[in-house]
Protein backbone atom coordinates (compact mmCIF):
# COMPACT_ATOMS: atom_id res chain seq x y z
CA UNK A 1 0.00 0.00 0.00
CA UNK A 2 1.01 3.50 -0.56
CA UNK A 3 1.53 6.24 1.65
CA UNK A 4 1.92 9.45 0.25
CA UNK A 5 3.50 11.61 3.44
CA UNK A 6 6.06 13.70 2.05
CA UNK A 7 5.24 12.90 -1.86
CA UNK A 8 4.54 15.22 -4.34
CA UNK A 9 1.12 14.94 -5.56
CA UNK A 10 0.16 17.32 -9.20
CA UNK A 11 -3.68 17.50 -9.69
CA UNK A 12 -5.38 19.27 -12.36
CA UNK A 13 -8.91 20.69 -12.45
CA UNK A 14 -8.16 21.52 -8.41
CA UNK A 15 -10.05 24.34 -7.96
CA UNK A 16 -13.44 22.55 -7.61
CA UNK A 17 -15.28 20.02 -7.16
CA UNK A 18 -13.14 16.24 -7.27
CA UNK A 19 -10.21 17.75 -7.55
CA UNK A 20 -9.78 20.55 -4.48
CA UNK A 21 -11.79 17.40 -1.99
CA UNK A 22 -8.55 15.38 -2.99
CA UNK A 23 -6.50 18.35 -2.97
CA UNK A 24 -7.55 18.32 0.47
CA UNK A 25 -7.56 14.79 1.63
CA UNK A 26 -4.17 14.23 -0.10
CA UNK A 27 -2.78 17.07 2.31
CA UNK A 28 -3.92 15.62 4.92
CA UNK A 29 -1.76 12.31 4.12
CA UNK A 30 1.16 14.44 4.24
CA UNK A 31 2.02 15.27 0.58
CA UNK A 32 2.89 18.29 -1.10
CA UNK A 33 0.80 19.70 -3.43
CA UNK A 34 1.08 21.22 -7.31
CA UNK A 35 -2.82 22.92 -7.86
CA UNK A 36 -3.79 23.31 -11.86
CA UNK A 37 -6.53 25.19 -13.14
CA UNK A 38 -7.19 27.87 -15.25
CA UNK A 39 -8.87 29.90 -12.11
CA UNK A 40 -6.04 31.01 -9.84
CA UNK A 41 -8.30 32.65 -7.46
CA UNK A 42 -9.91 29.43 -6.68
CA UNK A 43 -6.61 27.38 -6.55
CA UNK A 44 -5.09 29.66 -3.71
CA UNK A 45 -9.11 29.50 -1.79
CA UNK A 46 -8.19 25.77 -2.01
CA UNK A 47 -4.42 26.08 -0.74
CA UNK A 48 -5.39 27.97 1.93
CA UNK A 49 -7.37 24.57 3.14
CA UNK A 50 -4.01 22.54 2.50
CA UNK A 51 -1.93 21.40 5.75
CA UNK A 52 1.49 20.72 3.31
CA UNK A 53 3.35 22.56 1.70
CA UNK A 54 1.51 23.83 -2.17
CA UNK A 55 2.59 25.47 -5.22
CA UNK A 56 -0.42 27.30 -7.09
CA UNK A 57 0.46 26.66 -11.06
CA UNK A 58 -2.16 27.86 -12.92
CA UNK A 59 -2.53 25.90 -16.56
CA UNK A 60 -5.02 25.56 -19.20
CA UNK A 61 -4.87 22.43 -20.98
CA UNK A 62 -5.73 24.33 -24.41
CA UNK A 63 -2.29 25.74 -24.58
CA UNK A 64 -0.50 22.68 -24.24
CA UNK A 65 3.00 24.67 -25.30
CA UNK A 66 4.26 25.98 -22.03
CA UNK A 67 3.86 22.47 -20.19
CA UNK A 68 7.58 21.85 -20.21
CA UNK A 69 8.60 24.84 -18.21
CA UNK A 70 5.41 23.93 -15.88
CA UNK A 71 7.21 20.93 -15.44
CA UNK A 72 10.52 22.78 -14.69
CA UNK A 73 8.67 25.03 -12.18
CA UNK A 74 7.53 21.81 -10.52
CA UNK A 75 10.71 19.96 -10.00
CA UNK A 76 12.54 22.47 -9.10
CA UNK A 77 10.43 23.43 -5.81
CA UNK A 78 10.05 19.63 -5.09
CA UNK A 79 12.18 17.76 -6.80
CA UNK A 80 10.07 15.04 -8.28
CA UNK A 81 6.79 13.95 -9.49
CA UNK A 82 5.34 11.35 -7.62
CA UNK A 83 1.62 11.23 -8.87
CA UNK A 84 0.02 12.73 -11.60
CA UNK A 85 -4.05 13.25 -11.16
CA UNK A 86 -5.60 14.31 -14.56
CA UNK A 87 -8.47 15.30 -13.71
CA UNK A 88 -9.08 18.61 -15.05
CA UNK A 89 -11.89 18.72 -18.41
CA UNK A 90 -15.13 19.79 -19.52
CA UNK A 91 -17.86 18.11 -20.70
CA UNK A 92 -21.08 18.47 -23.12
CA UNK A 93 -24.73 18.97 -23.39
CA UNK A 94 -26.00 18.85 -26.66
CA UNK A 95 -27.26 16.47 -29.75
CA UNK A 96 -24.72 15.45 -32.01
CA UNK A 97 -26.39 16.44 -34.71
CA UNK A 98 -26.48 20.15 -34.00
CA UNK A 99 -22.66 20.46 -32.45
CA UNK A 100 -20.44 22.47 -34.01
CA UNK A 101 -17.16 20.86 -35.29
CA UNK A 102 -15.40 23.60 -33.45
CA UNK A 103 -16.69 22.62 -30.32
CA UNK A 104 -15.84 19.24 -31.22
CA UNK A 105 -12.38 19.46 -31.23
CA UNK A 106 -12.42 21.94 -28.48
CA UNK A 107 -13.47 18.78 -25.76
CA UNK A 108 -10.85 16.64 -27.52
CA UNK A 109 -8.30 19.37 -27.23
CA UNK A 110 -9.13 20.15 -23.74
CA UNK A 111 -9.55 16.35 -22.45
CA UNK A 112 -7.62 14.54 -24.92
CA UNK A 113 -4.87 16.52 -26.38
CA UNK A 114 -4.24 18.44 -23.23
CA UNK A 115 -4.42 15.77 -21.01
CA UNK A 116 -1.90 13.65 -22.81
CA UNK A 117 0.12 16.67 -23.40
CA UNK A 118 1.03 17.23 -19.91
CA UNK A 119 1.54 13.61 -19.15
CA UNK A 120 4.14 13.51 -21.95
CA UNK A 121 5.76 16.40 -20.36
CA UNK A 122 5.87 14.73 -16.93
CA UNK A 123 6.80 11.61 -17.83
CA UNK A 124 10.72 12.19 -18.60
CA UNK A 125 10.89 13.22 -14.76
CA UNK A 126 9.41 9.82 -14.00
CA UNK A 127 10.67 8.08 -16.32
CA UNK A 128 14.60 8.97 -14.84
CA UNK A 129 13.38 8.53 -11.07
CA UNK A 130 12.11 5.21 -12.12
CA UNK A 131 8.60 5.09 -10.03
CA UNK A 132 5.45 7.43 -10.39
CA UNK A 133 2.06 6.79 -10.99
CA UNK A 134 -0.75 8.62 -12.93
CA UNK A 135 -4.56 8.67 -12.36
CA UNK A 136 -5.94 9.76 -14.96
CA UNK A 137 -10.17 10.41 -14.07
CA UNK A 138 -12.44 9.37 -17.02
CA UNK A 139 -16.25 9.02 -16.45
CA UNK A 140 -18.90 6.32 -17.28
CA UNK A 141 -19.05 8.10 -20.44
CA UNK A 142 -15.36 6.22 -20.89
CA UNK A 143 -17.27 3.52 -20.93
CA UNK A 144 -20.54 3.78 -22.65
CA UNK A 145 -22.35 6.82 -24.97
CA UNK A 146 -25.26 8.41 -23.47
CA UNK A 147 -27.67 11.50 -24.56
CA UNK A 148 -25.98 14.82 -25.48
CA UNK A 149 -22.06 13.49 -24.43
CA UNK A 150 -21.29 12.47 -28.21
CA UNK A 151 -18.44 14.29 -28.00
CA UNK A 152 -17.42 14.53 -24.30
CA UNK A 153 -17.53 10.43 -24.46
CA UNK A 154 -14.99 10.21 -27.63
CA UNK A 155 -12.79 12.16 -25.68
CA UNK A 156 -13.32 10.00 -22.28
CA UNK A 157 -12.85 6.90 -24.61
CA UNK A 158 -9.63 8.14 -26.24
CA UNK A 159 -7.99 8.83 -22.74
CA UNK A 160 -8.76 5.46 -21.67
CA UNK A 161 -7.07 3.96 -25.09
CA UNK A 162 -4.23 6.34 -24.45
CA UNK A 163 -3.55 5.44 -20.89
CA UNK A 164 -4.18 1.72 -21.56
CA UNK A 165 -1.03 1.48 -24.08
CA UNK A 166 1.09 3.88 -21.78
CA UNK A 167 0.27 1.27 -18.62
CA UNK A 168 2.13 -1.08 -21.39
CA UNK A 169 5.08 0.70 -22.20
CA UNK A 170 6.07 1.88 -19.16
CA UNK A 171 5.91 -0.91 -16.46
CA UNK A 172 9.20 -1.45 -17.33
CA UNK A 173 10.09 1.90 -15.88
CA UNK A 174 7.90 1.38 -12.50
CA UNK A 175 5.43 3.56 -13.43
CA UNK A 176 1.42 2.62 -12.97
CA UNK A 177 -1.54 4.30 -14.18
CA UNK A 178 -4.99 4.30 -12.99
CA UNK A 179 -8.08 4.82 -15.01
CA UNK A 180 -11.00 6.78 -12.68
CA UNK A 181 -14.76 5.99 -13.78
CA UNK A 182 -16.89 8.08 -11.44
CA UNK A 183 -20.12 7.84 -12.23
CA UNK A 184 -22.67 10.34 -10.35
CA UNK A 185 -20.46 12.81 -8.40
CA UNK A 186 -22.33 15.68 -7.08
CA UNK A 187 -20.46 18.53 -8.91
CA UNK A 188 -20.91 21.03 -11.61
CA UNK A 189 -19.82 19.40 -14.24
CA UNK A 190 -22.99 20.08 -15.59
CA UNK A 191 -23.38 23.47 -15.19
CA UNK A 192 -19.89 24.43 -16.38
CA UNK A 193 -20.60 21.88 -19.61
CA UNK A 194 -20.42 23.79 -23.37
CA UNK A 195 -23.82 23.15 -25.46
CA UNK A 196 -23.97 23.12 -28.92
CA UNK A 197 -21.72 26.19 -29.80
CA UNK A 198 -19.90 26.90 -27.06
CA UNK A 199 -22.58 28.24 -24.01
CA UNK A 200 -21.93 27.26 -21.27
CA UNK A 201 -24.69 25.27 -20.30
CA UNK A 202 -25.64 26.80 -16.62
CA UNK A 203 -27.90 24.07 -15.36
CA UNK A 204 -27.25 21.41 -13.14
CA UNK A 205 -28.18 17.50 -14.05
CA UNK A 206 -31.21 16.36 -11.32
CA UNK A 207 -29.50 12.74 -12.09
CA UNK A 208 -25.98 14.60 -10.77
CA UNK A 209 -27.71 16.65 -7.86
CA UNK A 210 -28.60 13.10 -6.26
CA UNK A 211 -25.01 11.75 -6.76
CA UNK A 212 -22.39 11.47 -3.89
CA UNK A 213 -20.24 14.24 -2.50
CA UNK A 214 -16.62 15.01 -3.89
CA UNK A 215 -15.08 13.82 -0.72
CA UNK A 216 -16.64 10.65 -1.04
CA UNK A 217 -15.26 10.62 -4.54
CA UNK A 218 -12.22 11.23 -3.80
CA UNK A 219 -11.60 9.01 -0.76
CA UNK A 220 -12.21 6.20 -3.25
CA UNK A 221 -9.75 7.38 -5.94
CA UNK A 222 -7.18 8.06 -3.17
CA UNK A 223 -8.13 4.30 -1.66
CA UNK A 224 -7.65 2.72 -4.96
CA UNK A 225 -4.72 4.35 -5.91
CA UNK A 226 -2.91 2.96 -2.73
CA UNK A 227 -4.00 -0.36 -3.84
CA UNK A 228 -2.70 0.32 -7.06
CA UNK A 229 -5.78 -0.95 -9.13
CA UNK A 230 -6.08 -0.52 -12.93
CA UNK A 231 -9.82 0.65 -12.62
CA UNK A 232 -11.24 2.41 -9.92
CA UNK A 233 -15.19 3.23 -9.79
CA UNK A 234 -17.06 5.61 -7.95
CA UNK A 235 -20.30 7.18 -7.99
CA UNK A 236 -23.12 4.62 -7.46
CA UNK A 237 -24.21 1.72 -9.60
CA UNK A 238 -21.38 2.10 -12.26
CA UNK A 239 -20.58 -1.64 -11.37
CA UNK A 240 -24.00 -2.63 -12.18
CA UNK A 241 -24.79 -0.78 -15.41
CA UNK A 242 -21.18 -2.41 -16.98
CA UNK A 243 -21.89 -5.73 -15.96
CA UNK A 244 -25.22 -5.28 -17.75
CA UNK A 245 -23.43 -4.16 -20.63
CA UNK A 246 -21.28 -6.72 -20.70
CA UNK A 247 -23.41 -10.02 -20.03
CA UNK A 248 -26.69 -8.60 -21.60
CA UNK A 249 -26.30 -5.54 -23.94
CA UNK A 250 -29.54 -5.92 -25.32
CA UNK A 251 -30.99 -4.89 -22.16
CA UNK A 252 -28.59 -2.74 -21.81
CA UNK A 253 -29.70 -0.23 -24.76
CA UNK A 254 -33.35 -1.00 -23.62
CA UNK A 255 -32.48 0.70 -19.93
CA UNK A 256 -30.30 3.79 -21.40
CA UNK A 257 -33.30 4.29 -24.24
CA UNK A 258 -35.44 5.13 -21.39
CA UNK A 259 -33.33 7.64 -19.28
CA UNK A 260 -34.54 11.04 -19.95
CA UNK A 261 -31.66 13.01 -21.99
CA UNK A 262 -30.57 15.59 -19.18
Amino acid sequence: MIEFKGKTVWITGASSGIGKALAIKFSSLGANLVLSSRKEGQLMEVAQLCKTEVLVLPLDLEKSSNFPEKVVKVVSKFKCIDLLINNGGISQRSRACETSIEVDRKIMEVNYFGTIALTKSILPVMQKQKSGHIATISSSSGKFGFFLRSSYSASKFAQVGFFESLRLEEEKNNIFISIVFPFLVKTNISFNAISENGIANLKNDPLIEKGISPEKCAQDIIDGIMDQKKEIFSGGKGAWILNVKRFFPELFFKIMRKQKPD
